[in-house]
């Protein structure tokens, strides 16, 4: 057996400690829950016997994992057992809780669900995910396709059942994955064991913002998520993608794309894959849906080789993108490659050392351990090392009263009962402390490298050099470039260059990603992804159109004549779905390209004979402006870092029936006080986040906004922008607040639009009869929005939108949205408030002056 081989069994055998119908089968079997379909996947795989060192890693990490994830309880019995008030019965009571919000989620009953029913169901699904001879396919197929149960007795409830009956607030596979990740860092370093390491990606807004088209935008976000994921695939492909611990990997089209096309998955178990089917950059692998930092668990004597592996890989993914780009340029404009050509030199000296890569790690070791394996709470190495970055002494986590219970370093005992004696996964929230804060010292301790410059820069930032395959060239002022690379290029592919452009190799390599990423998707067989963008003088006229249609309009047959030669237009999507079967189709699919034609090539008169046309077709004038929307998750980081305010109590973890038979240790002050002690972070609270986001940025989100006939331009967890047609605006700014934190949301849709969820009030969601759990009503979200002509230069654009996200931010006091209004004629107008009221009465406002008989004067008098 190789130790690779050998490696990715552990990584089963972890993951097979706990049957995945758990909570289904406890205390209902003779057997046992580590009886029955662990047993029998174990036998099939072939993992026993193990060896003793092999063994020891999963018992460690078993028993890790869950201190990590699960709050103390006391214990009573002689023999050390749970007592009788604490074996809760979930079929008979199966309350799940959102660990974000405490607000629980009842599933009425699951007691018709028979323990062999639930057994032979997860038996035979997991025997359908089995490659054979393969243990890391097999061990990447649990992971992916283990929560993915067709099983209409329980319907699609099963991701979320939990781990532990007695706190329903994190699920069967949060452990399973967390179990898996620890067993495999300590089947590679048993000495030193895991490690946490944290790895953050730059620069983010001012690459995002050097755009000149929503193409720029699009390219900018998904690149940056595409660089993540390049460096999350070193980790992912040597420890398997549950070393992640944030983000939650599973489900998100990138990486299953990786296990499809890399891994060798078996296809059948993508044939329902969006991505698999789309033909358009609605297709989920478009999305942006990674952020520019991960939190990994890893083996402690491996860390720095694979922090330094992941800075040389996505460097080098980014030169070797830029390198094709030129290529393709040079062959659009019929220019022979040579290797000795200046610009293969500038995109070397440009690149180097992009993106900027900081990591931190800090091993576990740093908590000292008895011969048992449990915390020495007298060993002071964890102490010291947090000791520089915090006020309080002892430091953090280490001081606070539920680890002076637990360390029993404030001399109190229980009085009835006792804690097991803590093992080092229950100081994951020091170690996370400590990650946090050498990684911003990281950042802050960056060096500055300086890059000499010659000649003209580039026309989208101004900072480098354009790329030359002549340096002479770099003299010539901009009105006399006419035989440059970028020139003879504008006149075969004006979406690559614009006229008048010359690009860096950063400014290059975004413009042509889409080009690159599309020719990169279509290698896959059976794929043919095209590339469509809206355009900002497309979504201001959906806005007539949509009404045009609502109304019953039909464009004359005048007009279909006139543009029956212009290109078909790239349309919101739910506006395009609903032409199909229209006698006018084809002429509304060309309207936009039609007046696009008209403007880039000046022709004045036309285009006010076209416009005064349309003032009669649509009953006003062709509608010029759109909406920008840049929305924005609050105080993400205290979430994170459960801070005070935005964490619960561990009571609140506790089952409803833990939580009423506590009563009878009220007279236990000790105990008392550490239930009511804020809950720390912990591995499960972070994957309930990414959970979360993913959700709001893959599901929630696009829904939302496709409902009201917007187009996401980037969706990365928290982080959201969208263009959106005028009349859509408000609600689906009210769509989008109630979807972030999975609420009902005071709005004139609230009980009559179906914005693609059902919002259940307490932290889940139903959208395509999956339950999801949300970040919960204590959480908010901020949202800047600019109302702009479509010719306005989207450079200011984009600056005015940063300005009210932050207005929003400051001057609303979070929870809140900024919309201004940008003039053509000059002058802007401003509104900022929180959401709620205001925004309710803007939508009240909004479908007033809607109605048949309003004239369009009525808002100005």
């Amino acid at each position: 057996m190789t130790e690779q081989d050998r490696f990715w069994r552990v990584k089963l055998d972890a993951r097979l400690h706990d049957p995945i119908e758990k909570p289904l089968i406890l205390m209902r079997t003779a057997e046992g829950h580590e009886g029955g379909t662990t047993r029998a996947l174990r036998d099939q795989l072939g993992l026993h016997p193990l060896d003793p060192a092999a063994r020891t890693a999963v018992k460690t990490a078993d028993h890790w994992a869950a201190a990590m994830d699960r709050a103390a309880f006391p214990n009573r019995n002689e023999d050390g057992r749970y007592p009788n008030w604490q074996q809760v019965r979930f079929h008979e009571r199966p309350v799940i809780i959102n660990p974000l919000t405490g607000a629980e989620y009842d599933l009425c009953t699951l007691s018709e669900v028979e323990p062999d029913q639930a057994a032979s169901i997860a038996l035979d699904h997991l025997r359908g995910l089995i490659h054979s001879d393969d243990p890391k396919r097999t061990a990447l197929a649990f992971w992916r396709f283990g929560p993915n149960i067709e099983a209409p007795e329980i319907r699609s409830l099963w991701p979320l059942l939990p781990a532990d009956s007695r706190m329903p607030d994190h699920t069967i596979f949060d452990h399973l994955d967390l179990t898996s990740a620890l067993a495999g860092a300590f089947s590679i370093d048993p000495d030193d064991g895991p490690a946490l390491l944290a790895v953050s990606l730059g620069p983010v807004q001012d690459f995002i913002a050097a755009a000149r088209s929503t193409s720029d935008l699009w390219a900018g976000s998904h690149l940056l998520a595409r660089l993540s994921w390049e460096a999350m695939r070193v980790i992912c492909d040597e420890l398997g993608p549950e070393a992640i611990l944030f983000p939650r990997l599973r489900g998100i089209p990138q990486v299953d794309w990786w296990l499809s096309r890399d891994c060798r998955l078996n296809e059948s178990l993508f044939s329902a894959a969006g991505w698999r089917k789309n033909p358009t950059d609605s297709n989920p692998l478009f999305a942006a849906a990674l952020p520019n930092r991960f939190t990994a668990l890893v083996p402690a004597n491996r860390a720095r080789e694979l922090a330094e592996r992941i800075t040389d890989q996505v460097r080098a993914f980014a030169l070797e993108k830029a390198q094709a780009a030129w290529r393709k340029l040079l062959a659009e404009a019929g220019v022979a490659n040579n290797p000795e050509m200046p610009a293969h030199a500038q995109i070397r000296e440009q690149l180097k050392g992009f993106p900027e890569v900081h990591w931190a790690t800090v091993p576990w070791s740093l908590v000292g351990q008895d011969s048992s394996g449990k915390v020495d709470a007298s060993d002071d190495r964890l102490r010291a090392a947090m000791q520089p970055y915090f006020e309080s002494e002892p430091p953090g986590y280490l001081g606070t009263q539920a680890w002076k219970i637990l360390s029993k370093t404030d001399g109190v005992e229980l009085d009835k009962g006792w804690f097991w004696k803590p093992n080092p996964g229950t100081l994951y929230p020091a170690l996370h402390e400590l990650l946090d804060r050498t990684l911003a010292a990281a950042k802050s301790a960056r060096p500055f490298g300086q890059s000499v410059q010659h000649g003209y820069r580039d026309s989208l930032t101004g900072e480098s050099e354009w790329l030359t395959a002549d340096r002479d060239q770099l003299a010539l002022p901009p009105g006399q470039r006419n035989d440059t690379i970028w020139a003879r290029v504008t006149t075969e592919r004006p979406a690559w260059v614009k006229a008048g452009e010359h690009l860096d190799a950063l400014g290059m390599l975004k413009r042509l990603w889409p080009t690159l990423f599309v020719d990169e998707v279509n290698e896959e067989p059976g794929l043919n992804v095209d590339r469509f963008v809206v355009s900002t003088h497309t979504m201001a006229l959906a806005t007539s159109m949509i009404g045009f249609i609502q109304r019953g309009g039909t464009v004359p047959e005048a007009i279909r004549n006139k543009v029956s030669d212009a290109p078909r237009t790239a349309l919101p999507a739910r506006l395009a779905s609903e032409l199909p079967g229209r006698s006018d189709a084809d002429a509304l699919f060309r309207l936009p390209g039609w007046l696009e034609h008209l403007d880039d090539r000046d022709r004045e008169d036309e285009r006010a004979r076209a416009g005064k046309e349309l003032e009669d077709v649509f009953g006003h004038d062709p509608e010029a402006y759109y909406a920008l929307l840049l929305m924005d998750g609050d105080e993400m980081g205290r979430w994170m870092s459960a801070a005070r305010e935005k964490t619960l109590t561990h009571r609140s973890s506790f089952h409803p029936q833990i939580r009423a038979t506590l009563e009878q240790f009220k007279a236990d002050p000790a105990f008392v006080k550490y239930a009511d002690e804020p809950r720390a972070p912990n591995p499960a609270r972070h994957m309930a986040i990414s959970d979360a986001l993913n959700n709001f940025a893959i599901r929630l989100a696009p829904a939302v906004v496709e409902r009201h006939y917007g187009r996401v331009l980037y969706a990365g967890g928290d982080d959201l922008m969208a263009m959106l047609p005028l009349y859509e605006l408000l609600p689906a700014m009210a769509g989008l607040r109630a979807a972030f934190s999975g609420t009902t949301y005071p709005s004139r849709s609230e009980a009559a639009d179906d914005e693609g969820f059902q919002r259940q009030g307490n932290g889940f969601v139903v959208h395509g009869k999956q339950l999801l759990r949300t970040m919960g009503d204590q959480a908010s979200a901020s949202c800047g929005v600019v109302v702009a002509h479509h010719k306005a230069p989207l450079g200011a654009v984009l600056r005015e939108l940063r300005r009210a996200e932050k207005r929003a931010k400051t001057e609303g006091g979070r929870d809140a949205f900024s919309l201004t209004v940008v003039k053509r004629s000059g002058g802007a107008l401003g509104l900022t408030a929180k959401f709620g009221r205001a925004l309710a009465r803007l939508i009240q406002l909004r479908d007033f002056l809607a109605e048949p008989g309003v004239s369009r004067r009525a808002v100005y008098n």
